[in-house]
């Protein structure tokens, strides 16, 4: 279970190496060996502490009020039925409280000052539907709260306190440079206890928690408790390298396994918040699924790689430049596509306007495109797919090698399936429970717009497609299917019939 929290460590310091007598020449050489190598650690620190005195001031605790107002009626005492207290407690309650009663929930959180004038980051999850903020400094004087600006998406928000004098404030590092095994500080008010400091490593980087579109947490074994959730994660230079969000508990409490919203996506954010009271996301305006192996054999794609377009915005920057439903994007302004995720961190970090080169791969070879980005609205509007004319009535068959039964689109078929009018391709009628296509989730009722990319009206085309397939050697097909005006590209196995 993930839990939005966030501090401790589980390990202790290395115990340092005992030396061996060795002959003079052999521990100068391993002297040499030892200082020469590139990937020699930092000498870890006998202690924390001066790394500690001088971050905490930085470090504040955030508490939250929400005002609700219930009903009376759910806070009478209710004596047994029958009782003879019954009426005695209702009319008493009624006729001393009022009907709506106000209740406060309070709850507690951390963040940081990353400016003298009083700028404070935090999680949004801390301060979401707040009616009151507080921040708590170290030496206990409070200030009310200012939100400049939140992200959802992100986890991330920045709050602004005025206090008259400058604050102590701390500055943002470089996540990207971290490594697994670098030694981190969490700082934070794990369960309302206060400033408290916790040490660990780095256990793992760009770990997808599915918490949002652009997860990339950094994972470390630093204790993150509730209460945590948007302290610090410092490096050993006294950076913030992460904001301390999320952690992975069946208890609720620290496992040693916390996650952290990298700097490289925080200070972005946290600029963007601080100078518009928004984030503005760049946006390429497709939809996009991942490359399995089945896939990319299917494409001719050498190896499981890049993000394949499903379906194209009308209107979006992609559609404007050309990109089409099918193509894959294996590199995006010079940086490479290696899994579907990658590309919406890429694309919403990208300056609005800015125009890219995007490469594809697209049927079996690579094209490259400009594209224009955008500005990232809600909801985007998904592009409808067009199809040639539809066959005549009637129109049907059995693909045996996908254990598929399919049909042209009828008026008949339209009301028993509940098919939206203008829906173009050819509808699954039937599936074998044991055949490949059951396998992939397909199921009567779903339409196959297009075949190894290339849009299709009638069974007939289908089955031409999947004999092509064969006499080219592949194991699988592509198919393109819509269910209920979503799509999706799905690699069928082909068998032999």
């Amino acid at each position: 279970m993930f839990a939005r929290s966030a501090d401790r460590l589980a390990g202790r310091l290395p115990a340092r190496r005992h030396a061996r007598c060795v002959a003079p020449a052999l521990a100068a050489s391993l002297v040499v060996a030892l200082f020469a190598g590139p990937a020699m650690a930092a000498p870890v620190p006998d202690t924390f502490a001066d790394l500690a005195e001088e971050l905490l001031p930085s470090v504040v605790n955030i508490s939250t009020t929400q005002v609700s107002r219930t009903s009376s009626e759910q806070e009478i005492p209710q004596a047994p039925p029958g009782s003879p207290f019954e009426d005695f407690f209702r009319e008493f309650f009624e006729r001393n409280r009022p009907e709506n009663m106000p209740r406060r929930a309070t709850s507690l959180g951390s963040g940081f000052i990353i400016d003298k004038g009083g700028i404070v980051v935090t999680n949004n999850h801390v301060i979401a539907e707040a009616d009151e903020i507080s921040v708590i400094l170290q030496d206990n004087s409070r200030y009310d709260a200012e939100v400049l600006g939140r992200d959802p998406k992100t986890d991330l928000a920045v709050l602004k306190i005025d206090t008259g004098y400058d604050l102590p404030a701390v500055s943002f590092g470089d996540s990207t440079t971290a490594r697994v095994g670098d030694w981190v500080l969490a700082i934070g008010n794990p369960f309302g206890l206060g400033g408290s400091v916790t040490a660990g490593i780095i256990s793992a980087q760009q770990r997808d928690i599915n918490a949002g579109p652009y997860d990339s947490f950094i994972q470390t074994d630093a204790s993150i408790n509730r209460g945590n959730s948007g302290g610090p994660l410092f490096n050993i230079d006294g950076q913030v390298i992460g904001v301390n969000t999320a952690i992975f508990s069946p208890s609720g409490g620290s496992v040693g396994i916390g996650f952290s919203v990298p700097s490289e996506i925080a200070q972005r954010v946290v600029r963007q918040l601080q100078d518009y009271g928004r984030t503005r996301r760049g946006w390429l305006g497709v939809r996009i699924q991942t490359v399995t192996e089945e896939i990319a054999e299917s494409l001719g794609l050498e190896g499981a790689r890049g993000a394949l377009v499903a379906s194209v915005s009308e209107g979006g920057p992609a559609e404007d430049a050309g990109i089409v439903a099918g193509d894959v994007v294996l590199s995006f302004d010079g940086r490479p596509i290696e899994e579907m995720r990658d590309l919406p961190r890429i694309v919403a970090d990208t300056d609005i306007g800015k125009a890219v080169k995007v490469e594809l791969w697209r049927k079996d070879a690579m094209e490259l495109v400009s594209v224009t980005i955008g500005e990232l609205e809600e909801s985007p509007v998904v592009a409808s797919l067009g199809a040639p004319d539809a066959p005549g009535e009637g129109d049907s068959g059995e693909i045996s090698q996908l254990g598929l039964g399919v049909a042209a689109i009828t008026d008949t078929l339209r009301e028993e399936f509940g098919i939206a009018e203008g829906a173009k391709g050819v509808l699954v009628t039937e599936v074998s429970g044991d055949g490949p296509a059951a396998d992939k989730g397909i199921r009567p009722g779903d339409i196959i717009v297009e075949v190894s990319q290339e849009e299709i009206a009638s069974p007939s085309q289908i089955k031409a497609k999947v004999a092509e397939a064969q006499e080219q050697g592949r194991r699988s097909i592509l198919l393109l299917v819509e269910r209920e005006g979503d799509l999706r590209f799905v690699a069928v196995r082909i068998e032999a019939g």
